[in-house]
């Protein structure tokens, strides 16, 4: 029997506009924390937006599952927990490396870094979901 991939298997509109609605509430966390007091990562992961955002994720991933749109489902998760998780790294290691004064230099640099890695993940995301793509599984090379 010739069952369809998840990349071919239409979803609803509805579910579309659900993803679209995700990716902009990540994009407004990224924003609030460029142009607001909070750092970009410190926002897109404490800040309302990207909260909601992760809820809505949970909430009707298992909708999405069979179809395009699972794969931008699990991205948009999988950024925030990764981006979680790196950022707890670099604050364990610039604590540890603030005795001799360098923590402050590399806590600083590293949640750039992951500031610029978050934005590229939903500008990818976005422009992929955009144009009715799915993501690429974390699997493939």
């Amino acid at each position: 029997m010739n069952t369809p991939t998840t990349a071919t298997l239409d979803a609803p509109p509805s579910l579309v506009n659900i993803a679209h609605i995700v990716y902009a509430l990540h994009a407004l966390g990224l924003a609030l924390g460029a142009f607001g007091a909070a750092s970009v990562l410190g926002s897109f992961l404490f800040g309302w937006p990207s909260i909601i955002a992760v809820i809505l994720n949970y909430v009707k991933r298992s909708e999405a599952r069979g179809t395009w749109l699972e794969s931008h489902f699990d991205w948009q998760i999988r950024t925030f927990w990764w981006a979680l998780l790196w950022a707890l790294i670099v604050a364990a290691v610039s604590a540890l490396l603030l005795v001799v004064i360098v923590g402050i230099a590399t806590w600083t640099l590293g949640m750039f870094a992951l500031g610029i890695w978050a934005i590229y993940r939903i500008a990818r995301g976005w422009l992929r979901l955009k144009d009715r793509q799915a993501m690429p599984s974390p699997q493939a090379g």
